[in-house]
């Protein structure tokens, strides 16, 4: 068996997006007069709800409001999005993104290997087309086969649709693509889909159950920034991750685990 797809989640995975992200609600809530503001700490708790619009009606939910007030509120959800990635896209564009330590090495190393690229997100597509422009530039929507986001699918990270939604699109079975992901919901949607998954976590998602991960590392790790007790600790051949010992350690242990199981279609 050979791998022939890596395929990549984008918020916290391709660029530690998150901190944008909350700059981006908040500018939000001040255009529309909302009176809210979401701190860190705060922010990072409603990252356990997957997409924009789902964590800002989980807010509401949660606000010490009557029925009829939080529908109003819940009814201005999409104009809050709407603003919130406005603001987000003009970040980006100022160059308020920069990709995470090697993963632009990773994805030259990929294509040069031969592989496929694909991404796996819950965010929208037009956060994706400008994180990608913002970093990449004008080929980096070129170099993926296939974007599939949030929107294309019925259930969100940790459910499996969207990583069977890309595999699927690309003509690739499980077995044979590798998932790069940041968070707990996301490995366990890729785990879902069975695919050998590598983490690696930012503030915003560490700490999280990782379990069935087949690696987790802090970073991929670069020529300038190498991972720190590596090689020796996790990494066998030097201080940041190849795809050559990617692929290996993919190849040598089947994706089979629990988590894939519970959500095995019957």
């Amino acid at each position: 068996m050979s791998i022939e797809a890596l395929v990549f989640d984008v918020d916290g995975t391709l660029a530690d997006t998150e901190e944008v992200h909350r700059r981006a609600f908040n500018l939000a809530f001040e255009e529309l007069g909302m009176g809210w503001r979401w701190e860190r700490a705060e922010y990072r708790a409603l990252l356990a709800v997957t997409g924009g619009k789902e964590r800002l009606k989980a807010y509401i939910a949660g606000l010490p409001l009557g029925g009829s007030e939080k529908k109003r509120l819940q009814e201005r959800v999409p104009e809050l999005h709407a603003a919130k990635t406005r603001h987000y896209t003009e970040i980006a564009r100022q160059g308020g993104l920069a990709l995470r330590p090697g993963v632009a090495r990773l994805l030259d190393e990929a294509i040069g290997a031969g592989l496929r690229l694909g991404i796996a997100s819950t965010t929208t597509a037009v956060n994706i087309d400008a994180l990608l422009l913002a970093t990449l530039g004008p080929a980096g929507l070129s170099m993926f086969d296939v974007i599939a986001c949030g929107d294309q699918v019925r259930a969100k990270k940790p459910a499996p649709d969207i990583y069977r939604l890309a595999i699927d699109t690309m003509g690739v079975p499980p077995e044979r693509a590798i998932a790069v992901e940041d968070s707990a919901n996301g490995l366990r949607s890729a785990l879902g889909a069975g695919l050998w998954t590598l983490v690696t976590p930012t503030y915003w998602s560490e700490g999280g159950d990782f379990s069935g991960a087949g690696l987790v590392l802090p970073s991929l790790g670069d020529r300038d920034q190498p991972l720190a007790g590596e090689p020796g600790e996790r990494l066998q051949s030097q201080a940041w991750l190849s795809v050559d010992e990617l692929t290996r350690r993919a190849t040598a242990v089947a994706p089979l685990n629990a988590v894939q199981a519970l959500y095995r279609e019957p």
